[in-house]
Protein backbone atom coordinates (compact mmCIF):
# COMPACT_ATOMS: atom_id res chain seq x y z
CA UNK A 1 0.00 0.00 0.00
CA UNK A 2 1.29 3.44 -0.94
CA UNK A 3 1.44 6.08 1.79
CA UNK A 4 2.78 9.54 2.61
CA UNK A 5 4.49 10.60 5.83
CA UNK A 6 3.72 13.88 7.60
CA UNK A 7 6.01 15.32 10.31
CA UNK A 8 5.98 18.67 12.08
CA UNK A 9 7.66 20.49 14.97
CA UNK A 10 6.05 23.69 16.21
CA UNK A 11 8.54 25.05 18.75
CA UNK A 12 12.29 25.28 19.24
CA UNK A 13 11.92 23.29 22.46
CA UNK A 14 10.37 20.37 20.56
CA UNK A 15 13.23 20.53 18.11
CA UNK A 16 15.71 20.13 20.98
CA UNK A 17 13.89 17.54 23.12
CA UNK A 18 13.52 14.47 20.92
CA UNK A 19 10.72 15.65 18.62
CA UNK A 20 12.98 16.76 15.79
CA UNK A 21 11.96 16.17 12.18
CA UNK A 22 14.64 13.50 11.58
CA UNK A 23 13.54 11.54 14.66
CA UNK A 24 9.87 11.73 13.61
CA UNK A 25 10.61 10.65 10.03
CA UNK A 26 12.79 7.77 11.28
CA UNK A 27 9.90 6.57 13.46
CA UNK A 28 7.48 6.79 10.51
CA UNK A 29 9.88 4.89 8.25
CA UNK A 30 10.23 2.07 10.76
CA UNK A 31 6.47 1.86 11.24
CA UNK A 32 5.81 1.81 7.49
CA UNK A 33 8.30 -1.00 7.03
CA UNK A 34 6.58 -3.06 9.74
CA UNK A 35 3.14 -2.50 8.16
CA UNK A 36 4.34 -3.14 4.59
CA UNK A 37 3.58 0.43 3.59
CA UNK A 38 5.56 2.11 0.82
CA UNK A 39 6.25 5.77 1.60
CA UNK A 40 5.99 7.64 -1.71
CA UNK A 41 6.58 11.16 -0.30
CA UNK A 42 7.48 12.80 2.99
CA UNK A 43 6.01 16.16 4.02
CA UNK A 44 7.67 18.01 6.89
CA UNK A 45 7.35 21.43 8.53
CA UNK A 46 10.06 22.97 10.74
CA UNK A 47 9.49 25.17 13.78
CA UNK A 48 10.74 28.22 11.88
CA UNK A 49 8.02 27.98 9.21
CA UNK A 50 5.31 30.64 9.32
CA UNK A 51 1.62 29.77 9.69
CA UNK A 52 1.13 30.60 6.02
CA UNK A 53 3.80 28.11 4.94
CA UNK A 54 2.38 25.43 7.28
CA UNK A 55 -1.10 25.79 5.78
CA UNK A 56 0.37 25.71 2.28
CA UNK A 57 2.30 22.48 3.00
CA UNK A 58 -0.77 20.82 4.52
CA UNK A 59 -2.83 21.79 1.47
CA UNK A 60 -0.16 20.43 -0.85
CA UNK A 61 -0.27 17.09 0.99
CA UNK A 62 -4.07 16.75 0.61
CA UNK A 63 -3.81 17.70 -3.07
CA UNK A 64 -1.00 15.17 -3.60
CA UNK A 65 -3.03 12.39 -1.95
CA UNK A 66 -6.03 13.00 -4.20
CA UNK A 67 -4.05 13.46 -7.40
CA UNK A 68 -1.94 10.30 -6.93
CA UNK A 69 -4.76 8.21 -5.41
CA UNK A 70 -2.80 7.51 -2.27
CA UNK A 71 -5.01 6.37 0.59
CA UNK A 72 -2.80 6.35 3.70
CA UNK A 73 -1.26 9.11 5.81
CA UNK A 74 1.31 8.14 8.45
CA UNK A 75 2.14 10.60 11.25
CA UNK A 76 3.44 10.46 14.80
CA UNK A 77 0.29 11.55 16.67
CA UNK A 78 -2.78 13.76 16.39
CA UNK A 79 -1.23 17.13 17.25
CA UNK A 80 1.57 16.50 14.71
CA UNK A 81 -1.02 16.26 11.92
CA UNK A 82 -3.22 19.20 12.87
CA UNK A 83 -3.93 21.64 15.67
CA UNK A 84 -6.96 23.39 14.26
CA UNK A 85 -10.51 22.43 13.41
CA UNK A 86 -10.26 23.61 9.82
CA UNK A 87 -7.48 21.17 8.92
CA UNK A 88 -9.24 18.41 10.90
CA UNK A 89 -12.34 19.02 8.81
CA UNK A 90 -10.23 18.64 5.64
CA UNK A 91 -8.93 15.28 6.93
CA UNK A 92 -12.48 14.15 7.75
CA UNK A 93 -13.72 15.11 4.27
CA UNK A 94 -10.81 13.28 2.67
CA UNK A 95 -11.48 10.10 4.68
CA UNK A 96 -15.27 10.19 4.19
CA UNK A 97 -14.91 10.25 0.39
CA UNK A 98 -13.37 6.75 0.35
CA UNK A 99 -13.69 3.97 2.97
CA UNK A 100 -10.15 2.74 2.16
CA UNK A 101 -8.50 6.01 3.16
CA UNK A 102 -6.75 5.89 6.53
CA UNK A 103 -4.67 7.98 8.91
CA UNK A 104 -2.14 6.03 11.03
CA UNK A 105 -1.16 7.65 14.36
CA UNK A 106 1.97 5.69 15.27
CA UNK A 107 2.54 6.60 18.92
CA UNK A 108 -1.16 6.50 19.73
CA UNK A 109 -1.55 3.09 18.02
CA UNK A 110 -4.69 4.27 16.24
CA UNK A 111 -5.80 3.86 12.63
CA UNK A 112 -8.58 6.26 11.73
CA UNK A 113 -10.90 5.81 8.72
CA UNK A 114 -14.48 6.48 7.65
CA UNK A 115 -15.57 3.18 9.21
CA UNK A 116 -13.71 3.63 12.51
CA UNK A 117 -15.60 3.03 15.71
CA UNK A 118 -17.52 5.98 17.08
CA UNK A 119 -15.30 5.85 20.18
CA UNK A 120 -12.14 6.34 18.06
CA UNK A 121 -13.77 9.19 16.14
CA UNK A 122 -14.89 10.80 19.38
CA UNK A 123 -11.35 10.62 20.81
CA UNK A 124 -9.98 12.07 17.52
CA UNK A 125 -12.37 15.01 17.74
CA UNK A 126 -11.55 15.55 21.41
CA UNK A 127 -7.82 15.61 20.68
CA UNK A 128 -8.28 18.06 17.82
CA UNK A 129 -10.49 20.27 20.00
CA UNK A 130 -7.92 20.12 22.80
CA UNK A 131 -5.17 21.07 20.39
CA UNK A 132 -7.33 23.94 19.09
CA UNK A 133 -7.96 25.08 22.68
CA UNK A 134 -4.22 25.02 23.37
CA UNK A 135 -3.53 27.20 20.33
CA UNK A 136 -6.32 29.64 21.19
CA UNK A 137 -5.22 29.89 24.81
CA UNK A 138 -1.60 30.40 23.78
CA UNK A 139 -2.71 33.15 21.40
CA UNK A 140 -4.68 34.84 24.17
CA UNK A 141 -1.72 34.75 26.54
CA UNK A 142 0.58 36.16 23.87
CA UNK A 143 -1.88 38.97 23.12
CA UNK A 144 -2.32 39.66 26.84
CA UNK A 145 1.44 39.90 27.28
CA UNK A 146 1.73 42.15 24.24
CA UNK A 147 -1.05 44.40 25.52
CA UNK A 148 0.61 44.72 28.91
CA UNK A 149 3.99 45.46 27.38
CA UNK A 150 2.47 48.11 25.13
CA UNK A 151 0.81 49.69 28.18
CA UNK A 152 4.27 49.94 29.74
CA UNK A 153 5.62 51.63 26.58
CA UNK A 154 7.47 48.56 25.31
CA UNK A 155 7.47 47.43 21.69
CA UNK A 156 6.38 43.73 21.61
CA UNK A 157 8.38 42.72 18.55
CA UNK A 158 11.85 42.86 17.04
CA UNK A 159 13.48 46.28 17.00
CA UNK A 160 13.85 47.92 13.56
CA UNK A 161 17.15 48.71 11.87
CA UNK A 162 19.20 51.11 14.00
CA UNK A 163 18.24 49.38 17.25
CA UNK A 164 19.06 46.05 18.88
CA UNK A 165 17.06 43.96 21.35
CA UNK A 166 18.67 42.99 24.66
CA UNK A 167 17.50 40.95 27.63
CA UNK A 168 15.78 37.60 28.05
CA UNK A 169 12.71 36.39 26.21
CA UNK A 170 9.61 38.16 27.48
CA UNK A 171 11.70 40.93 29.05
CA UNK A 172 13.52 42.35 26.05
CA UNK A 173 14.20 46.05 25.64
CA UNK A 174 15.36 47.96 22.58
CA UNK A 175 18.48 50.15 22.60
CA UNK A 176 20.25 52.10 19.88
CA UNK A 177 22.69 50.01 17.85
CA UNK A 178 26.08 51.72 17.87
CA UNK A 179 26.78 50.55 14.29
CA UNK A 180 23.55 51.10 12.37
CA UNK A 181 21.95 53.76 14.62
CA UNK A 182 24.11 56.66 13.37
CA UNK A 183 23.50 55.61 9.75
CA UNK A 184 19.71 55.59 10.22
CA UNK A 185 19.89 59.02 11.85
CA UNK A 186 22.02 60.23 8.96
CA UNK A 187 19.46 58.86 6.49
CA UNK A 188 16.68 61.03 7.98
CA UNK A 189 18.87 64.12 8.05
CA UNK A 190 20.07 63.74 4.47
CA UNK A 191 16.67 62.92 2.99
CA UNK A 192 15.10 65.94 4.72
CA UNK A 193 17.38 68.24 2.68
CA UNK A 194 15.49 67.32 -0.49
CA UNK A 195 18.76 66.71 -2.32
CA UNK A 196 18.45 62.93 -2.51
CA UNK A 197 16.01 60.41 -3.91
CA UNK A 198 15.23 57.25 -1.92
CA UNK A 199 17.38 55.13 -4.25
CA UNK A 200 20.36 57.50 -4.36
CA UNK A 201 20.38 57.79 -0.56
CA UNK A 202 19.98 54.03 -0.12
CA UNK A 203 22.93 53.39 -2.44
CA UNK A 204 25.07 55.93 -0.58
CA UNK A 205 24.31 54.54 2.89
CA UNK A 206 24.70 50.94 1.71
CA UNK A 207 28.24 51.85 0.72
CA UNK A 208 28.75 53.18 4.25
CA UNK A 209 27.56 49.90 5.80
CA UNK A 210 23.79 50.17 6.30
CA UNK A 211 22.24 46.69 6.42
CA UNK A 212 18.91 45.11 7.32
CA UNK A 213 18.30 43.41 10.67
CA UNK A 214 19.39 40.11 9.13
CA UNK A 215 22.64 41.60 7.80
CA UNK A 216 21.57 41.76 4.15
CA UNK A 217 21.56 44.75 1.83
CA UNK A 218 18.37 46.73 2.30
CA UNK A 219 15.94 46.91 -0.61
CA UNK A 220 14.12 50.07 -1.63
CA UNK A 221 10.79 49.04 -0.08
CA UNK A 222 12.35 48.31 3.32
CA UNK A 223 14.32 51.56 3.23
CA UNK A 224 11.15 53.48 2.37
CA UNK A 225 9.32 51.80 5.28
CA UNK A 226 12.22 52.71 7.58
CA UNK A 227 11.82 56.41 6.76
CA UNK A 228 8.12 56.20 7.66
CA UNK A 229 8.55 54.27 10.93
CA UNK A 230 7.51 56.34 14.01
CA UNK A 231 9.73 54.12 16.18
CA UNK A 232 12.67 56.41 15.43
CA UNK A 233 11.15 59.45 17.17
CA UNK A 234 10.10 57.50 20.27
CA UNK A 235 6.69 56.04 19.34
CA UNK A 236 5.60 52.85 17.61
CA UNK A 237 2.63 51.58 15.62
CA UNK A 238 0.77 48.43 16.70
CA UNK A 239 -2.45 47.27 15.05
CA UNK A 240 -2.74 50.60 13.30
CA UNK A 241 -2.51 52.64 16.54
CA UNK A 242 0.42 54.89 17.51
CA UNK A 243 1.71 54.30 21.07
CA UNK A 244 4.28 56.23 23.09
CA UNK A 245 7.41 54.13 23.64
CA UNK A 246 9.99 54.15 26.43
CA UNK A 247 12.96 53.52 24.12
CA UNK A 248 15.45 56.28 23.35
CA UNK A 249 14.54 58.12 20.12
CA UNK A 250 17.07 58.52 17.31
CA UNK A 251 15.49 61.70 15.87
CA UNK A 252 12.93 64.31 16.89
CA UNK A 253 9.33 64.46 15.68
CA UNK A 254 9.96 67.59 13.60
CA UNK A 255 12.61 65.86 11.48
CA UNK A 256 10.35 62.82 11.07
CA UNK A 257 7.46 65.03 9.88
CA UNK A 258 9.79 66.83 7.50
CA UNK A 259 10.87 63.51 5.96
CA UNK A 260 7.23 62.32 5.82
CA UNK A 261 6.23 65.46 3.92
CA UNK A 262 9.15 64.95 1.58
CA UNK A 263 8.12 61.34 0.93
CA UNK A 264 4.47 62.20 0.29
CA UNK A 265 5.21 65.21 -1.89
CA UNK A 266 3.83 65.25 -5.42
CA UNK A 267 7.27 65.87 -6.94
CA UNK A 268 9.82 63.42 -5.57
CA UNK A 269 13.51 64.14 -6.20
CA UNK A 270 14.59 62.45 -9.39
CA UNK A 271 18.02 61.40 -10.50
CA UNK A 272 19.68 64.40 -12.11
CA UNK A 273 21.95 63.98 -15.09
CA UNK A 274 23.23 67.51 -14.43
CA UNK A 275 22.89 68.67 -10.82
CA UNK A 276 22.37 72.36 -11.61
CA UNK A 277 23.04 74.73 -8.73
CA UNK A 278 19.74 76.65 -8.95
CA UNK A 279 17.43 73.77 -9.90
CA UNK A 280 14.07 74.17 -8.19
CA UNK A 281 15.07 77.45 -6.49
CA UNK A 282 14.23 80.29 -8.91
CA UNK A 283 10.83 81.08 -10.42
CA UNK A 284 9.85 83.10 -13.47
CA UNK A 285 9.01 86.66 -12.47
CA UNK A 286 6.10 86.75 -14.93
CA UNK A 287 4.24 83.42 -14.79
CA UNK A 288 5.61 82.00 -11.52
CA UNK A 289 6.76 78.75 -13.16
CA UNK A 290 10.06 77.15 -12.16
CA UNK A 291 13.10 78.20 -14.20
CA UNK A 292 14.62 75.40 -16.31
CA UNK A 293 18.39 74.95 -16.58
CA UNK A 294 20.47 73.54 -19.43
CA UNK A 295 24.07 73.47 -20.56
CA UNK A 296 25.06 75.16 -23.83
CA UNK A 297 28.67 75.48 -25.02
CA UNK A 298 30.04 74.71 -21.57
CA UNK A 299 27.88 77.23 -19.70
CA UNK A 300 24.67 76.74 -17.71
CA UNK A 301 21.70 78.88 -18.71
CA UNK A 302 18.32 79.38 -17.06
CA UNK A 303 15.05 80.30 -18.82
CA UNK A 304 11.29 79.95 -18.51
CA UNK A 305 9.88 77.16 -20.70
CA UNK A 306 6.19 77.94 -20.05
CA UNK A 307 5.75 79.49 -23.51
CA UNK A 308 1.94 79.68 -23.67
CA UNK A 309 1.16 81.66 -20.49
CA UNK A 310 4.51 83.48 -20.46
CA UNK A 311 6.36 85.83 -22.81
CA UNK A 312 9.81 85.30 -21.28
CA UNK A 313 12.38 84.04 -23.80
CA UNK A 314 15.69 85.36 -22.51
CA UNK A 315 18.41 82.93 -21.39
CA UNK A 316 20.49 83.99 -18.35
CA UNK A 317 23.86 82.54 -17.38
CA UNK A 318 24.24 80.92 -13.99
CA UNK A 319 27.41 82.92 -13.26
CA UNK A 320 25.51 86.20 -13.58
CA UNK A 321 22.99 85.11 -10.98
CA UNK A 322 25.75 83.98 -8.64
CA UNK A 323 27.32 87.43 -8.87
CA UNK A 324 24.02 88.94 -7.72
CA UNK A 325 23.82 86.53 -4.80
CA UNK A 326 27.39 87.28 -3.72
CA UNK A 327 26.65 91.01 -3.79
CA UNK A 328 23.66 90.42 -1.49
CA UNK A 329 25.81 88.31 0.84
CA UNK A 330 28.28 91.24 1.10
CA UNK A 331 25.43 93.47 2.31
CA UNK A 332 25.17 91.35 5.47
CA UNK A 333 28.72 92.14 6.65
CA UNK A 334 29.42 94.79 9.29
CA UNK A 335 32.18 97.17 8.21
CA UNK A 336 33.74 97.30 11.68
CA UNK A 337 35.24 93.88 12.70
CA UNK A 338 35.38 94.96 16.36
CA UNK A 339 31.68 95.77 16.35
CA UNK A 340 30.94 92.39 14.71
CA UNK A 341 32.85 90.58 17.44
CA UNK A 342 31.10 92.65 20.10
CA UNK A 343 27.69 91.74 18.70
CA UNK A 344 28.55 88.04 18.66
CA UNK A 345 29.79 88.12 22.24
CA UNK A 346 26.76 90.15 23.27
CA UNK A 347 24.45 87.54 21.78
CA UNK A 348 26.22 84.79 23.70
CA UNK A 349 26.19 86.69 26.98
CA UNK A 350 22.53 87.65 26.64
CA UNK A 351 21.61 83.98 26.39
CA UNK A 352 23.65 82.84 29.37
CA UNK A 353 20.73 82.99 31.79
CA UNK A 354 18.42 81.25 29.33
CA UNK A 355 20.94 78.43 28.90
CA UNK A 356 21.29 77.93 32.65
CA UNK A 357 17.52 78.01 33.15
CA UNK A 358 17.08 75.54 30.31
CA UNK A 359 19.58 73.06 31.81
CA UNK A 360 18.04 73.21 35.30
CA UNK A 361 14.50 72.84 33.99
CA UNK A 362 15.42 69.96 31.69
CA UNK A 363 17.13 68.09 34.55
CA UNK A 364 14.10 68.54 36.79
CA UNK A 365 11.72 67.35 34.08
CA UNK A 366 13.86 64.30 33.26
CA UNK A 367 14.10 63.35 36.94
CA UNK A 368 10.32 63.64 37.28
CA UNK A 369 9.81 61.61 34.10
CA UNK A 370 12.14 58.83 35.32
CA UNK A 371 10.36 58.80 38.69
CA UNK A 372 6.97 58.09 37.09
CA UNK A 373 8.43 55.45 34.76
CA UNK A 374 9.90 53.72 37.81
CA UNK A 375 6.54 53.92 39.59
CA UNK A 376 4.91 52.32 36.57
CA UNK A 377 7.40 49.44 36.63
CA UNK A 378 6.87 48.91 40.37
CA UNK A 379 3.10 49.07 39.86
CA UNK A 380 3.30 46.21 37.37
CA UNK A 381 5.29 44.12 39.85
CA UNK A 382 2.73 44.88 42.60
CA UNK A 383 -0.06 43.68 40.34
CA UNK A 384 1.77 40.44 39.54
CA UNK A 385 2.34 39.85 43.26
CA UNK A 386 -1.34 40.69 43.91
CA UNK A 387 -0.39 43.49 46.30
CA UNK A 388 -3.03 45.69 44.66
CA UNK A 389 -6.33 44.85 42.99
CA UNK A 390 -6.96 45.03 39.26
CA UNK A 391 -9.10 48.16 39.70
CA UNK A 392 -6.38 49.91 41.72
CA UNK A 393 -3.78 48.86 39.15
CA UNK A 394 -5.74 50.22 36.17
CA UNK A 395 -6.53 53.52 37.91
CA UNK A 396 -2.91 54.16 38.98
CA UNK A 397 -1.61 53.02 35.62
CA UNK A 398 -3.87 55.54 33.89
CA UNK A 399 -2.69 58.38 36.17
CA UNK A 400 0.98 57.50 35.78
CA UNK A 401 0.71 57.28 32.00
CA UNK A 402 -1.03 60.65 31.86
CA UNK A 403 1.79 62.18 33.92
CA UNK A 404 4.43 60.53 31.73
CA UNK A 405 2.78 61.90 28.59
CA UNK A 406 2.41 65.35 30.13
CA UNK A 407 6.04 65.53 31.26
CA UNK A 408 7.21 64.06 27.95
CA UNK A 409 5.43 66.85 26.07
CA UNK A 410 6.97 69.44 28.40
CA UNK A 411 10.44 68.02 27.75
CA UNK A 412 9.84 68.08 24.01
CA UNK A 413 8.45 71.61 24.02
CA UNK A 414 11.24 72.89 26.26
CA UNK A 415 13.87 71.21 24.14
CA UNK A 416 12.59 73.04 21.07
CA UNK A 417 11.98 76.35 22.84
CA UNK A 418 13.82 79.64 22.84
CA UNK A 419 17.22 78.07 23.47
CA UNK A 420 17.20 76.72 19.91
CA UNK A 421 16.25 80.17 18.70
CA UNK A 422 19.12 81.77 20.64
CA UNK A 423 21.63 79.29 19.27
CA UNK A 424 20.25 79.80 15.78
CA UNK A 425 20.62 83.58 16.06
CA UNK A 426 24.32 83.20 16.82
CA UNK A 427 24.75 80.76 13.93
CA UNK A 428 22.95 83.15 11.57
CA UNK A 429 25.17 86.06 12.58
CA UNK A 430 28.39 84.04 12.27
CA UNK A 431 27.34 82.82 8.82
CA UNK A 432 26.43 86.33 7.66
CA UNK A 433 29.84 87.80 8.50
CA UNK A 434 31.74 85.30 6.35
CA UNK A 435 29.01 84.05 4.00
CA UNK A 436 30.83 84.96 0.78
CA UNK A 437 34.01 83.02 1.63
CA UNK A 438 32.03 80.09 3.05
CA UNK A 439 29.96 80.01 -0.14
CA UNK A 440 32.95 80.12 -2.50
CA UNK A 441 34.77 77.37 -0.57
CA UNK A 442 31.74 75.03 -0.55
CA UNK A 443 30.70 72.18 -2.82
CA UNK A 444 27.59 72.72 -5.01
CA UNK A 445 25.22 70.90 -2.62
CA UNK A 446 26.48 72.95 0.34
CA UNK A 447 26.10 76.12 -1.72
CA UNK A 448 22.44 75.21 -2.27
CA UNK A 449 22.00 74.89 1.49
CA UNK A 450 23.46 78.37 2.03
CA UNK A 451 21.23 79.84 -0.69
CA UNK A 452 18.09 78.28 0.85
CA UNK A 453 19.13 79.41 4.34
CA UNK A 454 19.78 83.04 3.37
CA UNK A 455 17.33 83.70 0.53
CA UNK A 456 13.61 83.10 0.30
CA UNK A 457 11.76 84.08 -2.87
CA UNK A 458 13.99 84.34 -5.98
CA UNK A 459 12.74 85.44 -9.41
CA UNK A 460 14.14 85.84 -12.92
CA UNK A 461 12.48 88.02 -15.58
CA UNK A 462 13.99 89.55 -18.75
CA UNK A 463 17.45 88.55 -17.54
CA UNK A 464 16.97 90.48 -14.29
CA UNK A 465 17.46 88.43 -11.12
CA UNK A 466 15.84 89.49 -7.84
CA UNK A 467 15.98 87.82 -4.44
CA UNK A 468 14.46 88.38 -1.03
CA UNK A 469 16.18 87.44 2.20
CA UNK A 470 14.54 85.00 4.56
CA UNK A 471 12.96 86.74 7.56
CA UNK A 472 15.94 86.28 9.89
CA UNK A 473 18.47 87.52 7.33
CA UNK A 474 16.22 90.39 6.28
CA UNK A 475 16.23 91.67 9.88
CA UNK A 476 19.99 91.22 10.01
CA UNK A 477 20.39 93.04 6.69
CA UNK A 478 18.36 96.01 7.92
CA UNK A 479 20.43 96.22 11.10
CA UNK A 480 23.74 95.96 9.23
CA UNK A 481 22.76 98.58 6.67
CA UNK A 482 21.62 100.97 9.39
CA UNK A 483 24.85 100.39 11.31
CA UNK A 484 27.19 100.69 8.34
CA UNK A 485 25.39 103.85 7.21
CA UNK A 486 25.42 105.49 10.63
CA UNK A 487 27.38 108.70 11.15
CA UNK A 488 28.40 107.33 14.55
CA UNK A 489 30.14 104.33 13.00
CA UNK A 490 31.67 106.39 10.23
CA UNK A 491 33.24 108.70 12.81
CA UNK A 492 34.52 105.73 14.80
CA UNK A 493 32.17 106.31 17.69
CA UNK A 494 30.29 103.16 18.76
CA UNK A 495 27.30 103.74 20.99
CA UNK A 496 28.24 100.83 23.30
CA UNK A 497 31.19 101.72 25.51
CA UNK A 498 31.40 98.26 27.08
CA UNK A 499 31.09 94.66 25.94
CA UNK A 500 28.70 93.85 28.81
CA UNK A 501 25.00 93.39 27.98
CA UNK A 502 23.03 96.59 28.42
CA UNK A 503 20.24 97.14 30.93
CA UNK A 504 16.83 96.35 29.44
CA UNK A 505 14.77 97.63 32.36
CA UNK A 506 13.81 100.80 30.52
CA UNK A 507 12.10 101.05 27.15
CA UNK A 508 12.89 104.71 26.58
CA UNK A 509 13.50 105.35 22.88
CA UNK A 510 16.87 106.51 21.54
CA UNK A 511 17.32 110.04 20.42
CA UNK A 512 19.88 111.98 18.50
CA UNK A 513 22.90 110.53 16.70
CA UNK A 514 22.64 107.17 18.47
CA UNK A 515 19.21 106.25 17.06
CA UNK A 516 20.24 104.65 13.69
CA UNK A 517 22.47 102.08 15.39
CA UNK A 518 21.10 101.38 18.85
CA UNK A 519 17.43 101.22 17.95
CA UNK A 520 18.12 98.08 15.91
CA UNK A 521 20.85 96.20 17.79
CA UNK A 522 19.93 96.98 21.41
CA UNK A 523 16.50 98.38 22.22
CA UNK A 524 16.52 100.01 25.63
CA UNK A 525 18.48 102.66 27.55
CA UNK A 526 21.89 103.93 26.52
CA UNK A 527 24.95 102.40 28.20
CA UNK A 528 26.16 105.95 28.94
CA UNK A 529 23.08 107.45 30.51
CA UNK A 530 22.68 111.20 30.83
CA UNK A 531 21.97 112.49 34.34
CA UNK A 532 18.37 113.58 34.86
CA UNK A 533 17.70 117.23 34.19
Amino acid sequence: MKAVAYARVSTKEQEETGYSLPSQLKLLDEYSEQKDLKLIKRFSISESASGKIQRKTFGEMIEYLVKNKIKIIVCEKTDRLTRNLKDASSINDWMNDDPERQVHFVKENVILSRDSKSNDKFIWNIKVSTAQYYIDNLSEEVKKGQKEKIAQGGYPSWAPVGYKSIGEKGHKSHVIDEKTGPLVKKAFGMYATGLYSVMSLLHLLTEEGLRSRTGRKMVKGRFYDMLRNPFYYGSFKWNGVIHQGVHEPLINKELFDQVANQLSGKSQPRKQIHAHLFRGLIKCGECGGMITWQIQKGHTYGHCHHFKPCSQRKYTREEKIEEGLLDNLEKLVLNDPELAEWVKEGLKLSHKDETKYHEVTMNNLKNEYDRYVKRLDMLYEDRLDEVITKVQYEERQRRYKEEIDRIGNQIKNHKDSNLNYHEKSIQIFELSQDARNIYLDSEPEDRRKIIKEVFGEMNLANGLFTAKYTRAFQMLHDAVQATNGSEVVKSGEICFSTSEPVDFDSTKAKTGDLAPVCSIWRPGPDSNRRPPA
